[in-house]
């Protein structure tokens, strides 16, 4: 490694976790899907009507996010109907929320239509609107993101 690479360089990134989080949310219909539940649509005939996702891919999405523990299934029964199943968030799965509005406002900033964003969220006790933020372990609130130093953690590994 030459003096002026990055340190960064000098570290493997196979056990990266957000390599890892990628593997299971950087799918498009993956993060529409989350979307969905958080939003309180948790079958599957729901989904479809809403988002338009193909049939296929939308139980490929559901299945996947079960097998990683974002969701849970939960059987229900229409009246004269077979059991079928809705989706629930697990904690695991509402962990991601500060992910999905992180997400949502760097939308609703580059990518909204004139007349605004489609979706808010807000405080349910208050109806403030809602803002992901950035804080360090003693409290202090980042504004400047080039304050945040990505550094080797404890499972980092040398290439």
């Amino acid at each position: 490694m030459s003096s002026t690479a990055p340190e960064a360089l000098a570290w493997s990134v196979e056990s990266c976790t957000i390599g890892r989080a990628m593997e299971i949310l950087g799918e498009r219909w993956t993060v529409v899907v989350l979307r969905e539940v958080f939003a309180g649509i948790r079958r599957f005939d729901d989904m479809r009507v809403r988002t338009n996702i193909p049939r296929q891919v939308l139980t490929n999405r559901l299945a996947m996010l079960v097998d990683n523990g974002v969701l849970h299934r939960v059987p229900y029964r229409e009246p004269g109907s077979r059991e079928r199943h809705e989706y629930r968030l697990t904690r695991k799965g509402f962990d991601l929320y500060p992910v999905l509005i992180a997400v949502a406002e760097w939308g609703d900033r580059y990518l909204a239509e004139p007349e605004g964003p489609p979706l808010a969220y807000e405080h349910r006790d208050c109806g403030a609107a809602v803002h992901p933020v950035i804080r360090c372990a003693d409290g202090h609130e980042i504004s400047d993101y080039r304050e945040v130093l990505p550094k080797p953690g404890p499972g980092a590994r040398r290439r």
